[in-house]
C-alpha cells in the first residue's frame, strides 16, 4: 500500500474518532448545562430573551452648537468628528464663532 493511501486512512480513522470525542464532550456540556438550568431555575425561555434582547446604542443628538465658521461659505464646524477642508491645517482661532451668535447661524456639519 502506498504512502499516500496509508495516511488516507489515518486520516479517515482520525476524522472518526475526532467526531466520537466530540459528541461525547457535547453530550457532557449539555448534562452541566441542564443541572446548572435546574440549580439556578433558568428557563429555556430566559435564555432566548437574552439572546434576543437589545443591546446598548449610544444615541446622537445631533444637536451640537457649531464653534468654527468658513467665512467664505458659511459652513460651520462644532469641534466633533473629522475636521472639515476648510479648517484642517490652520488655526482655529480665526474660524471661532461667538458663543452669543452661535445659536442664530445656521448649522452645515460635515
Amino acid at each position: 500500500m502506498s504512502k499516500y493511501l496509508e495516511l488516507k486512512a489515518q486520516l479517515a480513522t482520525l476524522n472518526l474518532k475526532i467526531e466520537v470525542a466530540r459528541a461525547s464532550e457535547k453530550a457532557n456540556a449539555i448534562r452541566e448545562i441542564r443541572t446548572k438550568m435546574d440549580e439556578w431555575g433558568i428557563q429555556l425561555r430566559d435564555l432566548q430573551d437574552v439572546r434576543n434582547g437589545r443591546r446598548y446604542v449610544p444615541t446622537k443628538s445631533g444637536q451640537y452648537v457649531p464653534k468654527y465658521r468658513d467665512p467664505d461659505s458659511g459652513a460651520t464646524w462644532s469641534g466633533k468628528g473629522r475636521e472639515p477642508q476648510w479648517i484642517a491645517g490652520k488655526d482655529r482661532t480665526a474660524f471661532s464663532v461667538d458663543p452669543a451668535r452661535a445659536d442664530q447661524a445656521p448649522s452645515n456639519r460635515e
